[in-house]
């Protein structure tokens, strides 16, 4: 696809474009969860709201009435016929009919995004989402990359017709030095996670199209189901954060809260099998999640990483695997916190690449290093895998030749804030990411713990 990104800008004056061009366009982890949700709690009432993790503020650069007219666009939104059929009939993690008849057909004739409501305090927006949690839960993926594309336009309206290009080829020179680290790359198995955060649209199809083409296997597929479906990649990925923090929300004790975790797996695992069962440990800390686990977690395919040191926490699942007999080799880390080019090369000769006897990841310093094939073997410790985020599909940094930092991407999040009127919490491995309630975060913190838990600065 060749797109002439600094033409388009300059010359954008249709009085609605669209950022959401399709209910497809969502991370497929979204739609695994809206299936569990239709299945299992279908009349819970939730919250959703936004916040922003940055110190700068993100959503004031633009007029209210252009989010509101991206929103109500939204809303208006129904599955293809296309589409159901590819979500019905297509092989995901090797496995057809993932998604039932029932839900596909309740998904073309019933399903409705919830209202919204947005008000604005100090030039900043408030944005909210309440209903039933099967018309919510759908609104995080929409409304960030809403936001984040309406504040690349407003950024983009400011410059001029050759700003807009030095822009545009400074982020694809960016782009083509990341790709061109990890072209060749033994064992390497990388995918766009970049959807909640992307520059735009366009961009993240145009990132999604130079990997797929650049990096052979070692690009495994996206997350967003849209592109997946266009252009016919995998579509990757597998649960979140939501679903343990709801049914937390729900528990009436403090033991019922604990074992809540736990309980999430038993129903995740009744739902899907195989490949889809990838653990995600750290909503309350994960290391006190392993440390309590049922013996039959350890049999699940894998553990995401989100919130602590990767280096750390896949040590940690290796030990834990090692202490119950199960065999790392044959498990999968995914790391998906904050990755950059370095991130993933130096986790991938670590984890999963590997290395040779007596080389260390210091050894592994520039291109031509990761190359060198003495320094490999195939003695991996883990499968390894990177979901690459926000600075594969937004790293503008640096490119914006007024150099003001405006497209610098930001920390914007979506997340439960209440269930049936409780109110949600998030812990997470970093202090710096929980979310809630004071009196409720300390709650929880009595009741998890807060072993394993570190202060590290959020990136976006």
């Amino acid at each position: 696809m060749i797109v002439n990104f600094a033409e388009r800008a300059h010359n954008h004056n249709w009085e609605l474009d669209p950022v959401t061009r399709s209910l497809l366009d969502t991370d497929f982890y979204k739609l695994l969860m809206l299936q569990f949700i239709w299945k299992h709690y279908p009349k819970t009432q939730v919250s959703f709201a936004v916040y922003n993790r940055s110190p700068t503020g993100p959503v004031d650069t633009f007029a209210p009435e252009e989010l509101i007219a991206q929103l109500d666009h939204a809303r208006e939104l129904r599955f293809r016929r296309s589409e159901l059929v590819w979500l019905a009939g297509n092989t995901f993690y090797g496995r057809r009919g993932i998604f039932e008849p029932a839900f596909l057909e309740w998904l073309e004739n019933d399903f409705r995004l919830s209202n919204y409501t947005l008000s604005t305090t100090n030039g900043r927006f408030h944005l909210q989402f309440d209903g039933l949690w099967t018309d919510t839960t759908m609104w995080e993926l929409y409304s960030l990359s809403i936001i984040n594309e309406l504040r690349t336009r407003a950024n983009l309206k400011r410059l001029s017709q050759v700003g807009l290009d030095i822009l545009y080829a400074k982020a694809k020179t960016k782009l083509w030095s990341k790709i061109e680290r990890l072209r060749g790359v033994p064992n390497l198995a990388v995918a766009d996670f970049g959807t909640r955060r992307r520059h735009s649209f366009l961009w993240q199809e145009y990132v999604v199209e130079a990997m797929a083409a650049n990096l052979g296997p070692g690009f495994t597929g996206t997350s967003n189901a849209f592109l997946a479906h266009k252009h016919d990649l995998e579509a990757i990925g597998t649960n979140a954060h939501e679903i343990p923090m709801v049914l937390a929300a729900l528990a009436p004790d403090d033991e019922a809260l604990k074992a809540s975790q736990y309980r999430v797996l038993e129903m995740w695992q009744q739902t899907y099998v195989g490949e889809l069962r990838i653990m995600l440990p750290d909503t309350f800390g994960t290391t006190q999640f392993l440390e309590g686990a049922p013996d039959w977690t350890a049999d699940w395919t894998g553990q995401r990483v989100d919130s602590k040191d990767p280096y750390i926490a896949g040590d940690e699942y290796i030990e834990w695997l090692q202490a119950r007999g199960r065999d790392p080799r044959a498990k999968r880390l995914i790391a998906s916190d904050s990755l950059d080019v370095d991130d993933i090369l130096g986790l991938h000769a670590y984890f999963g690449g590997t290395l040779a006897r007596g080389t260390t990841v210091a050894d592994f310093r520039s291109a031509a290093d990761f190359h060198d094939r003495r320094k490999w073997t195939l003695d991996r410790r883990i499968r390894f895998s990177a979901g690459w985020g926000t600075l594969l599909t937004n790293d503008f940094r640096g490119c914006d030749p007024s150099g003001d930092g405006g497209f610098d991407p930001i920390g914007l999040i979506a997340k439960v804030s209440a269930v049936e009127g409780r109110p949600a919490v998030k812990l997470s491995d970093n202090y710096a990411k929980a979310l809630g309630p004071p009196s409720e975060i300390e709650r929880y913190r009595r009741v998890f713990g807060a072993v394993g838990v570190s202060h590290t600065p959020v990136l976006a």
